[in-house]
C-alpha cells in the first residue's frame, strides 16, 4: 500500500537515504530540511521538497499541514533530523545544550503532537524515531548528544503505549556507525569546546581518533542499511519496537547490557584517558 511520508533531515545521511527508499518503493514522500537545494535526487525520484528549521516552530506546522492539504491524510512520520555537539559537561555552554534538547527531542515531540490527531482519525500510522546506539550507551565528550537520544527513548516508550490503542505504532531506529557527514565537526568541536581546558588530554585524544575514523577511513556502514531497516518498519503489519542497524549497533548494545558499568567505561574510553 502507498503511504505518504514525512521524514525530516532528509537533505543528507540517513533522511536522504530513507526518503529515497521509500520514494522508490512507491510511497508518497515530503521530504524536509533546511537544505532544499539539496533534495533534487528525491524531487526525481517522485519526492516532494519542505524547508524545514526544526528550531522553527512555524516550519514544523507547515510541514505537516502541507502533508495533510496536498494528500488528505499523513501515515508515516519519520523523525530523523538531528543535531550533534562534542566537549566535556563542564565547557559546553548550557545554551547550545538546550539547543541539542531542542532539535533532538522538542522538535520531534511537537511534530508528534501536529500529526497525531490526523493519525488518530484514520485509525492508523507509524511514528519513526530515529535514535542511536547512543539512546542506551554514552560515551565521553557527548554528554548532551546522548542525554537528548536517552530523552528521545524514553519519549517514544511513552508515547508507543498511549496511541497503540488508536492503531498508531512507534518504532525507534538505534543506528550503529554509520557513515554520514553528521558527526565531520566532532574533531573540531573537541577542541574548541574542551582542547585547552582540564578535559584536553582526554579531549585531544579523542579528536585525533575521530579524524583517524571519520570520512572515507570509516569502518561504518552505508546509510542504505538503516534506509533499508526503516522501510521495513514502515511496511511492517507490526513492526518491531526497536531496530538495531549497522556497524557496530548490536555488539555495542550488548556489551553495554551485560558488563559492568566500570568495566564498559574502560572499554569505550582506552586510551581517551
Amino acid at each position: 500500500m502507498d503511504k505518504v511520508v514525512l521524514i525530516t533531515g532528509a537533505s543528507a545521511g540517513i533522511g536522504k537515504a530513507t526518503a529515497l527508499e521509500l520514494a522508490r518503493a512507491g510511497h508518497t514522500v515530503y521530504g524536509a530540511a533546511r537544505r532544499v537545494r539539496l533534495m533534487d535526487e528525491l524531487r526525481d525520484a517522485g519526492g516532494h521538497a519542505l524547508e524545514l528549521d526544526a528550531r522553527r516552530p512555524q516550519d514544523l506546522e507547515r510541514a505537516v499541514a502541507t502533508v495533510v492539504e496536498e494528500r488528505g491524510r499523513i501515515d508515516v512520520l519519520v523523525n530523523n533530523a538531528g543535531t550533534v555537539l562534542h566537549g566535556a559537561a563542564e565547557d559546553v555552554p548550557i545554551d547550545l545544550a538546550r539547543d541539542q534538547f531542542e532539535v533532538n527531542v522538542f522538535a520531534p515531540a511537537r511534530l508528534v503532537q501536529l500529526a497525531l490527531p490526523h493519525m488518530r482519525e484514520q485509525g492508523s500510522g507509524t511514528i519513526v524515531n530515529v535514535s542511536s546506539i547512543g539512546g542506551e550507551i554514552a560515551l565521553p565528550l557527548g554528554c548532551w548528544y546522548y542525554a537528548t537520544k536517552h530523552a528521545l527513548e524514553a519519549y517514544s516508550d511513552s508515547l508507543r503505549m498511549e496511541v497503540e490503542p488508536f492503531g498508531i505504532d512507534v518504532v525507534v531506529i538505534q543506528p550503529g556507525i554509520i557513515r554520514t557527514g553528521f558527526e565531520d565537526r566532532t574533531a573540531q568541536d573537541l577542541r574548541e569546546i574542551s582542547g585547552a581546558t582540564a578535559y584536553r588530554d582526554m579531549a585531544q585524544a579523542m579528536a585525533a581518533r575521530a579524524e583517524a575514523q571519520l570520512g572515507e577511513n570509516s569502518p561504518g556502514s552505508d546509510p542504505g542499511v538503516v534506509a533499508a531497516v526503516i522501510r521495513q518498519a514502515v511496511e511492517a503489519g507490526k513492526p518491531e519496537t526497536r531496530y538495531a542497524v549497522g556497524w557496530m549497533a548490536d555488539k555495542l548494545l550488548e556489551l553495554n547490557r551485560t558488563l559492568p558499568d566500570r568495566e564498559f567505561d574502560k572499554l569505550v574510553t582506552g586510551g581517551a584517558k
